[in-house]
This record gives C-alpha cells, sequence and structure tokens, in this order.
C-alpha cells in the first residue's frame, strides 16, 4: 500500500509525457509537410542570434515596460520549474524533499528563497499582465483577429501560472518539516501562519494535495502548450535559430527565372535551343503559393512559433491606416490552416484528402495580401524572429506568376515599366519635362 502514491505518480508521469511527445510528433510531421530549405550556413551567427535573441531577450525589451516583465515570467518559470526535479524523485522514489539530503540546508534553502521570491515576482508581473489585457485593453490584444480562443487563450495561460505559483508558495507554507529549517521560507514563512488554527493531520493533507496539484498542473500545463500560441516556450529557440541572416528587403529569385532572365540578357544566345540537360529541373511545379504545403519549413514553424502579441500588427503602416492587413492574423491563419490540415491527415490514414479549401481566399485574402507595402516593419518587430512577409510576398508571386491576377494599378505600372522604362505613363523622351515648367 505504500507504494500506491509512487505508482500513480509515475502512471501520471508516463501519461503526460507520453501525451507531450505523440503532440511534439505531430508537430514536426506538419512543420515536415513544408519544403526543405537549407540554412546550414554561417552557424556563428545563427547560435549569436539564438543568444541574443531567444536567450537574451534583446528584441522584446525594446519595449522597456512590457520586455522587463516578459523576462521576469520567463526567467522566474523556467528557473522554479528546476524544482521539478526533486518533485519527480520524490514522487517516483518515495523520498521527501531530496534535496535536503543532498545539499548542505544552507544551500537548499538558498534555492528555494530565490524560488520563493522569483514565484513571487511571477505573480505580480502576471497580475500586471492580466490587467494589461483585461482592465487597460491594449489595443493590440483587441484586434479583429483576437477573437474568442486567441483572446481567451492567453488568460488561460496567465490563470496557469498564478494557480502554479499559488501551490509552490502553500506547499512550502504548510511543510511544517521545512517551516522549521527556518532556512528558505522566505516567502512561506508570512503564509503559515494561516494554517496554525489547524490540525497536523489537516496541514499534512493541503501539503500533499498541493503538492501533487503542483506538478499534475505543469503536465497539463506542458501538453497545453501545442493547442496554445504559448507554444514559442519551446520553438523560438529553433525558430530564431533558423531565422533569415540576409539584408532585410532581399528577395529570394526563383532560379528558373533567373536563368531565362539572363538567357534574354545574352545577345549571343539561341532563344529556339533546347534547355541544358537538367535546367529543366529547376522550373517548381508551382510558382509562389498558394496553400501551406507550398511554404517551406522555416515559414511553417515560424506560424507554430508566433506568440500572438500583437507587435508586428501594431508596427504595420497598412494597419495603422485602417487596412485589413495584419501580419499577426497572416501567422495565426496559417497555423490554424496547417493544423486542419494536420488533421485531414490524421482522419485519412495518414495521407491529406483534398478538402477543398486553400490558404489563400479560404483563409487570407487577395486584400490583406496586397495591403502590405512590404516595409519588413513586422519583421524588424518580432521578438523571435518571425517573418510574416516571406509569406505575404510568396502568395503575391502566385497571384502573379500562376493566376495573372495582380492589381489593375500593379499591371499598369508593369506596362509603363516595359513601354516606357518608368512606372509612369510618359514616353521616355518625355521624362524630364517636368523641369520646364
Amino acid at each position: 500500500m505504500n507504494y500506491i502514491p509512487n505508482i500513480l505518480f509515475a502512471i501520471a508521469l508516463i501519461l503526460g509525457i507520453g501525451y507531450f511527445s505523440k503532440n511534439v510528433k505531430k508537430l514536426i510531421r506538419n512543420i515536415k509537410l513544408g519544403h526543405a530549405v537549407d540554412a546550414s550556413d554561417n552557424s556563428s551567427q545563427r547560435w549569436k542570434n539564438v543568444i541574443n535573441i531567444a536567450l537574451g531577450q534583446s528584441k522584446m525589451v525594446r519595449r522597456p515596460i512590457s520586455g522587463l516583465l516578459h523576462i521576469i515570467v520567463y526567467v522566474g518559470f523556467i528557473i522554479i520549474n528546476i524544482e521539478v526535479v526533486e518533485i519527480i524523485i520524490d514522487g517516483l522514489f518515495g523520498t521527501h524533499r531530496i534535496g535536503l539530503q543532498v545539499l548542505p540546508t544552507s544551500v537548499y534553502g538558498f534555492l528555494i528563497g530565490a524560488f520563493e521570491i522569483l514565484a513571487c515576482l511571477v505573480f505580480i508581473t502576471v497580475v500586471v499582465f492580466w490587467c494589461r489585457r483585461n482592465v487597460l485593453k491594449l489595443a493590440r490584444f483587441w484586434k479583429s483577429e483576437m477573437t474568442s480562443w486567441p483572446k481567451n487563450d492567453g488568460n488561460y495561460i496567465l490563470y496557469f501560472e498564478m494557480v502554479l505559483m499559488t501551490l509552490f508558495i502553500v506547499m512550502n507554507a504548510t511543510d511544517t518539516a521545512f517551516q522549521d529549517l527556518n532556512s528558505g521560507n522566505i516567502v512561506s514563512q508570512y503564509i503559515s501562519p494561516l494554517f496554525s488554527g489547524v490540525s497536523e493531520a489537516t496541514r499534512h493533507g493541503i501539503e500533499r494535495g498541493a503538492w501533487w496539484l503542483h506538478i499534475l498542473g505543469i503536465l497539463v500545463f506542458l501538453n497545453y502548450l501545442y493547442f496554445s500560441k504559448h507554444l514559442h516556450i519551446l520553438l523560438a529557440f529553433p525558430n530564431v535559430y533558423y531565422g533569415g541572416l540576409k539584408p532585410q528587403g532581399a528577395f529570394n529569385n526563383i532560379e528558373a527565372v533567373t536563368n531565362e532572365v539572363k538567357l534574354m540578357m545574352d545577345p549571343d544566345a539561341d532563344p529556339f535551343a533546347a534547355a541544358p540537360e537538367g535546367e529543366d529541373d529547376a522550373v517548381p511545379a508551382k510558382f509562389g503559393v498558394s496553400d501551406v504545403i507550398d511554404l517551406n519549413r522555416i515559414q511553417l514553424l515560424n506560424a507554430y512559433t508566433c506568440t500572438e502579441c500583437g507587435r508586428c500588427t501594431s508596427e504595420c503602416p497598412a494597419n495603422q491606416t485602417g487596412k485589413k492587413l495584419s501580419p499577426r492574423k497572416i501567422m495565426m491563419d496559417t497555423r490554424d490552416r496547417l493544423e486542419a490540415v494536420g488533421k485531414n491527415i490524421d482522419a485519412n490514414n495518414g495521407t491529406f484528402k483534398d478538402d477543398g479549401k486553400q490558404l489563400l481566399d479560404d483563409y487570407i485574402t487577395k486584400e490583406e495580401l496586397w495591403a502590405c507595402t512590404s516595409c519588413n516593419a513586422c519583421v524588424e518587430a518580432c521578438p523571435v524572429s518571425i517573418n510574416p512577409l516571406s509569406i505575404i510576398l510568396d502568395m503575391r508571386r502566385y497571384l502573379v506568376m500562376e493566376q495573372s491576377a495582380a492589381p489593375v494599378e500593379l499591371n499598369t505600372m508593369m506596362t509603363n515599366i516595359e513601354n516606357n522604362g518608368a512606372p509612369w505613363p510618359y514616353n521616355q523622351m518625355d521624362r524630364l519635362n517636368w523641369k520646364d515648367e
């Protein structure tokens, strides 16, 4: 009978980690639906980006208040969960606070004391975040794309963190043996008197209840990540590593088109000659992107990494002037469509069955795509190196090269460039007439 709690703990741990692993495999499967892309260049710079952007939060603190608050939650939550190692060992082997048995009391007390201080800071910060969302109602949290689930998801995470931090403090405050050490109970010593009127058995029951709820809550939180915008907790690091290193504004060219242009500019080339052997392989089956399977894996990783913080949208000049474009919505729609494709594959024994939908039109409209000014403000603003612009440009490429569906204004401009060498409808001989006015 003494081993029943340990067996139940092991079962909960196996189920929690098992379900998490299943979702991770599904996540990897979905990302691999995209085209492979070579990102093996300049690994030293990529690791520097991981250290500065993902670990150092360098882009997050460009907005000092929210950046500092995020660092408190990020660092506090990660460090506090080091204590989970002790909980797992205690749960599997039936020990109690194994840290006291392997560490000097002063060292253990210092660690738990630091954890308690961080837990309080995290709790206070989470309350501030909740107020920013629900009381101050910052505009970027209330855009049109932030409907029921995206809006509620942010609050659910905040509630999760409040409860977990509270359980951690209560667990310490009701542990009589720990309180008697007078070491490490920096915060819990002020909570402990609240339970002084209850019996020792009741106090122990509360401590055990808080202990169980704390570890089960962490397992639930871990598995909730897959369905939440907080998946970036796991994906921010690889996403930053694989982020683009080219100067912002640099376009990726299609090799087949580049070769054709070079051929047109070569005065010695025979336009009727057959293409060299193997060159036809460079011609893609489709120019541009109409659905998520046309995107590359880094773009799909971007979609899963999106924090839905709205910094990209708040910086977007098109969105600021009332256009429908929201870079955040582009990423959310891409993730939603990718999830729909993944569920379709699951429901059809590993193969995709055409559902009559695609990313273009069914999720992202042409009006949104053509509202983009290609200014890269969204790319610069993202704290985890997401690039909404790359998806927008690839979908535009499909509209122009596959559907010939460019806006009238763009077609007029390109016609003028072809005929007049400039975007304006003037003969080349008349281009300097303005100087006489």
